[in-house]
């Protein structure tokens, strides 16, 4: 019998208990944890990041219209199916899908308010609703909004986000860019402001018309913004895409875009904006 034994250990076992989901994320840049309710109070920022989540319409709308004061216009629009498209699913299943999920008719909030009390025509892109694609409603709403500008005489303001045209209405989406910009030129022929926001992503149709054609055209850090993907570049011209090629500091470097701000500034940022403008616009 051996003077030393070994030491006998009683076996634990510990029962896995159910954590709940959903109430916590973790950043894709630090790998922080971080609880859902403090994110959404941060309007989806990171604290210690600073990484900026896709942030819903309507709060972007609260983000930067002065409370009480947004009126919402063309909230009714609804796209139609006349190409009858069907991919995987039929074109109005997957609307119907879409609006379900966001509680929006589609992907673009539109309305009138004030920032800082300075009167302002706003469109907000969601990208939550098919990618932020951009189909004849949205294009339509945009182009009012621009219009309700010119009409009021006051600044216009687009949160871009977006994928690109809408595949299901072929011609019909790209038809959308002609129209935006041609609104632009007449609110640019006013004297007229126009900002542009570009937030992660903003691509293809949406970057190659009307948010790219801003008197400013500032960005949220880190947002991915291009017309193709870098993937797509990558493999047509066959050669490796510089680091950070197609992000807000990549584009600022290169004269792209005018300002990267970070969402908490981005209000008063506009407001000074629009003040150098002279308020209601440019004489």
């Amino acid at each position: 019998m051996s003077i030393f034994g070994k030491p006998k250990y009683s076996t634990v076992r510990v029962k896995k208990k159910d954590i709940p989901t959903g109430l916590w994320t973790k950043c894709p840049e630090s790998g922080e944890i971080i609880f859902n309710k403090e994110l959404e109070q941060n309007w989806m920022v990171v604290p210690k990041s600073g990484y900026h989540f896709p942030l819903k319409a309507r709060r972007r709308v609260e983000l930067l219209i002065d409370e009480g004061t947004f009126e919402e216009f063309d909230a009714d629009l609804v796209s139609g199916d006349p190409l009858e498209f069907k991919d995987s699913k039929p074109y109005p299943q997957r609307l119907t899908q879409a609006q379900q999920k966001t509680g929006e008719k589609d992907a673009v909030i539109c309305g009138m308010g004030e920032l800082e009390g300075l009167p302002v025509s706003l469109a907000v892109m969601d990208f939550s609703f098919i990618g932020a694609s951009m189909g004849s409603v949205v294009g339509e709403k945009i182009t009012r909004a621009i219009e309700r500008g010119l009409q009021n005489k006051c600044p216009v303001i687009v949160v871009c986000a977006s994928g690109g045209a809408r595949m299901q209405e072929g011609i019909l989406s790209l038809m959308q860019m002609a129209k935006t910009s041609a609104a632009l030129k007449r609110l640019s022929d006013a004297g007229l402001p126009y900002i542009a926001v570009l937030t992660n992503p903003t691509m293809a149709g949406v970057m190659a018309s009307f948010a790219s054609l801003g008197d400013v055209i500032m960005a949220e850090p880190k947002a991915l913004i291009g017309f193709a993907g870098p993937r797509v570049i990558k493999e047509t011209t066959q050669q490796d895409l510089p680091p950070g090629f197609q992000t807000s500091e990549f584009l600022i470097e290169h004269g792209l875009i005018d300002q990267i701000v970070h969402r908490h500034d981005m209000k008063p940022r506009i407001a000074t904006l629009l003040r150098a403008f002279g308020g209601h616009g440019a004489e």
